[in-house]
């Protein structure tokens, strides 16, 4: 079983994702952290992440950049956002996220192109989508528990400029895929979003 979850930062869909597979016994990939890899690779070759030619060469980036703490920093996802643009990186990441889904047994993936690139033949799609203030206060909250001191409205800034990013691409542009269902975690609580995932995720297995 394939199960797809896309949306923008910090709706949590990665939550959503990492408790589906959990439940369901899959694996989890978090697809946006090999971008935010690559980013933080053409951050540490001293490039520029709105070069084509700098984001293509960080896609080489150690199996080890993927367990530094640095990724989950705002600078490092406003660095995913800038690479992920390319064309020429999305195709270089295309293989090891499509090989990943398709394991014996099915994976769950979350990212913004799974259901609509990655695993369009998915069993089942989510849409996690929650409001800029909702997602902000979610980051910031994040933030100050790691010890750093950042402005909710910087935040919210960053959010917006993303989601344009992301939304408006010529590449693999941030949407809801057909099939997918829609799930606004604005107003619900961790507990109460991940049951619902899994409720929607089984009734779309179901109905086949």
């Amino acid at each position: 079983m394939i199960i797809a979850v896309d949306g923008p930062t910090a709706s949590g869909k990665g939550t959503i994702a990492k408790a589906l597979a959990a439940h369901f016994g899959l694996s989890h990939l978090d697809t946006g952290l090999l971008y935010r890899a690559v980013g933080r690779q053409v951050f540490l070759n001293g490039g520029n992440p709105d070069d084509p030619a700098d984001a293509l060469a960080a896609c080489t980036f150690a199996d080890t950049l993927l367990n530094d703490p640095e990724l989950r920093t705002e600078e490092s996802g406003g660095y995913a956002s800038r690479v992920s643009i390319h064309p020429a990186v999305r195709a270089a990441l295309l293989a090891r996220q499509q090989a990943f889904a398709n394991q014996p047994g099915g994976a769950v993936l979350d990212g913004r192109d799974i259901a609509t690139v990655i695993a369009p033949h998915a069993d089942a799609k989510l849409f996690v989508t929650a409001s800029v203030s909702a997602r902000a206060m979610r980051r910031w909250v994040e933030m100050k528990g790691f010890g750093l001191d950042v402005e909710r409205a910087a935040i919210e800034a960053d959010l917006e400029a993303r989601d344009e990013r992301d939304r408006n691409r010529a590449e693999a542009p941030l949407r809801q895929a057909d099939g997918a269902v829609l799930l606004d975690t604005s107003n619900l609580a961790k507990e109460m979003a991940v049951a619902m995932a899994i409720a929607l995720v089984e009734k779309q297995v179901a109905r086949g």
